[in-house]
């Protein structure tokens, strides 16, 4: 059975950093788009950033576009989020999501999603 397990994720201050991995089993991504979604306490699911199967393309949400890095070891079947200069506002679940088509993955429209790791972010 296809799975996305996310790590990385806890506590820390503003300006910091952490990486988020997710690690697929079950079948192999290596073709698959890939996805990294938000969501914050009391607030719907948020596109974070994406990345094509062969890591040529990728895509940002305006809110961390030059502060997250999206980048993914196929070898490994893993996707990381390099996430730096880390505010308040980026505490949430963060899921990783992957998808054939990497317009699905940005859009939401995927069947495989992890169960989530959480990030707090203190001022």
């Amino acid at each position: 059975q296809a799975q996305l397990v996310e790590s990385g994720g806890g506590l820390v201050q503003a300006g910091g950093s952490l990486r988020l991995s997710c690690v697929a089993s079950g079948r192999t991504f290596s073709s698959y788009a890939m996805g990294w979604f938000r969501q914050a306490p009391g607030k719907g699911r948020e596109f974070v950033a994406a990345i094509s199967w062969t890591a040529g393309i990728t895509d940002y949400a305006d809110s961390v576009k030059g502060r997250f890095t999206i980048s993914r070891d196929n070898a490994k079947n893993t996707v990381y989020l390099q996430m730096n200069s880390l505010k308040p506002e980026d505490t949430a679940a963060y899921y990783c999501a992957a998808d054939p088509a990497l317009n699905r993955v940005v859009a939401g429209r995927t069947n495989y999603w992890g169960q989530g790791t959480r990030v707090t972010v203190s001022s």
